[in-house]
C-alpha cells in the first residue's frame, strides 16, 4: 500500500511504522518531519534548503541535492521558509520486490542537474498519481529507484575495489563504507574515531580501515581532517566567526594546530585565505551581468 503526505506552513509530521506499505512526503515552509526505525528514505530538494538530524549526523541539503538513508537512520527534517523538499519512504519488504538488487541504492548524497532533478520530480508525482488510482499498488516506484541508481553510478563504480568474492558481497560492503563516511560528513564539527566508524559499520577495525583505503583512495583519519578543513572553509567564507571559533567548530583543539592544519591543505593561512575570497567577491560583485559571461574567472 502506498500513501501520499504534504506538510505545509510550520506543521509537523510524524509518520507512523509503514509496516509493508511506501509513502510519498513532501516538506515545504517552516514544516517539519520524523521517522521512526525500520524505514529507508530517499530525499531531494526541489527548492531552499532542508536540515536534516539523522543517526549519521547533522546536514543540509539544498537545491538540486539528494540522500539517501539506512532503515535504522530515524532522520527528522527541518525545511526553512522556501523550502520544497520530497521525499520516498520505503519498508524492506517493497524494497526488495522492486528489484532493487540489480541496481541498489547505497547510503549517500549528492547533486543532480537541472535535468535530473525534473526527471525525479516527474516520476516522483507519478507515483502519486498512480496511488490515486490504486492505493494498494507500488509498481510504479521503481523507475524512480532506477534513476537514482544511475545518479549513484559513480558511488557503484567503487563495488569493484570492495573486498569479498562475490557481487553481492561487495555490495554490501560498499553500503556500509558508505554509511561509515556519510558518518564523517555528519560529524565535521569534532574528530571522529575509527572504532566508532568500524561499530557502525559492524566490521572489525582492521577490515574496516583496510576496505576504505581500498575504495575511497584514503584513509578514515585522512577523509576526516579534510571535510573538516573543507567544513572550516565554508565557515570562513559563509560567516562572521573569528578563526578561534573556525577551528573549534570544526573539531580542532586549538587555533595553532588547526592554522598548521589549514596551512598544509590549502597553501595559505585561514586569515589570507578569508581576505583573498571576499576580494573575489566584492570584485565580481561590480562587474555587470552582461560581462560576467566575458570573464569566466571573475567569480572563484
Amino acid at each position: 500500500m502506498h500513501s501520499v503526505q504534504w506538510v505545509d506552513r510550520g506543521l509537523q509530521l510524524n509518520v507512523p511504522p509503514l509496516g509493508e506499505g511506501t509513502s510519498s512526503i513532501g516538506i515545504s515552509r517552516m514544516s517539519s518531519v520524523q521517522l521512526p526505525g525500520g524505514i529507508s528514505t530517499l530525499w531531494m530538494q526541489v527548492r531552499g534548503s532542508t536540515g536534516i538530524r539523522a543517526r549519521e549526523g547533522q546536514f543540509r541539503l539544498r537545491r538540486g541535492d539528494w540522500m539517501v538513508l539506512e532503515r535504522d537512520s530515524r532522520p527528522t527534517l527541518q525545511a526553512d521558509r522556501t523550502c520544497i523538499c520530497v521525499g520516498l519512504c520505503l519498508s524492506s519488504e517493497p524494497l526488495g520486490a522492486l528489484g532493487t538488487g540489480e541496481a541498489p541504492l547505497f547510503p549517500g548524497r549528492g547533486q543532480m542537474s537541472r535535468t535530473d532533478m525534473q526527471i525525479s520530480m516527474r516520476l516522483w508525482r507519478q507515483i502519486g498519481q498512480h496511488a490515486e488510482d490504486d492505493p494498494n499498488a507500488c509498481g510504479d516506484l521503481r523507475p524512480l529507484l532506477l534513476h537514482m541508481a544511475d545518479l549513484q553510478r559513480g558511488i557503484a563504480a567503487q563495488v569493484q575495489h570492495c573486498p569479498g568474492r562475490s557481487l553481492a558481497r561487495k555490495r554490501h560492503v560498499l553500503a556500509r563504507l558508505q554509511r561509515a563516511r556519510l558518518f564523517l560528513e555528519g560529524h565535521t564539527d569534532r574528530v571522529v574515531r575509527i572504532g566508532e566508524l568500524a561499530d557502525l559499520a559492524s566490521l572489525s577495525y582492521w577490515y574496516f580501515s583496510k576496505a576504505f583505503q581500498a575504495v575511497y583512495g584514503e584513509s578514515p583519519q585522512a577523509c576526516g581532517a579534510r571535510l573538516r578543513l573543507e567544513r572550516a572553509a565554508r565557515l570562513l567564507r559563509d560567516s562572521d566567526m573569528i578563526i578561534g571559533e573556525v577551528a573549534a567548530a570544526s573539531g580542532f583543539e586549538n587555533a595553532g594546530s588547526f592554522a598548521r592544519a589549514f596551512r598544509a591543505h590549502f597553501g595559505a593561512c585561514a586569515t589570507d585565505y578569508r581576505e583573498s575570497v571576499c576580494d573575489c567577491s566584492a570584485n565580481s560583485a561590480h562587474i555587470p551581468r552582461a560581462s560576467r559571461a566575458a570573464h569566466p574567472h571573475a567569480v572563484p
